[in-house]
């Protein structure tokens, strides 16, 4: 596997952060934006797009704040490689905005953000945030 570089991007969303946390940390918040279809067995969750479908595993969770899964392989076991939504609520406006970290080669960098705004305009259309 190619070496991939990590980028961030941050989104406002108008939402409660309580809100955001239900659609960015359960499978069926997640199959409503992210993914086609998400399940999950324990730790692990299968992300599912057309017909390919990749496996993670919740590496971290802090309630109402933030989700980090790590990529897994064949063997269900971790690679260096994973993605996290992470929930920010500005201390003096309150406004609250959704910080993503993945991964990307370093020529699919835009592409890959990209992807990330149209998930997350499908996203805030969902919770009423546009």
């Amino acid at each position: 596997m190619d070496s991939k570089i990590r980028y961030e991007i941050e989104f406002p969303i108008n939402s409660s952060p309580q809100l955001l946390y239900q659609y960015i940390s359960t499978p069926s918040g997640l199959s409503e934006w992210f993914a086609d279809n998400v399940n999950s067995r324990g730790e692990f969750f299968t992300f599912i797009w057309n017909d390919s479908q990749e496996k993670a595993r919740l590496a971290s969770k802090k309630t109402g704040e933030k989700v980090k899964f790590k990529w897994v392989d064949e063997a269900s076991k971790d690679t260096e490689y994973f993605f996290e939504l992470h929930i920010l609520v500005d201390e003096l406006t309150k406004d609250v905005s959704l910080m993503v970290i993945d991964f990307a080669e370093k020529e699919e960098v835009g592409e890959a953000k990209q992807l990330w705004e149209n998930q997350i305009s499908d996203l805030k259309h969902l919770i009423g945030s546009v």
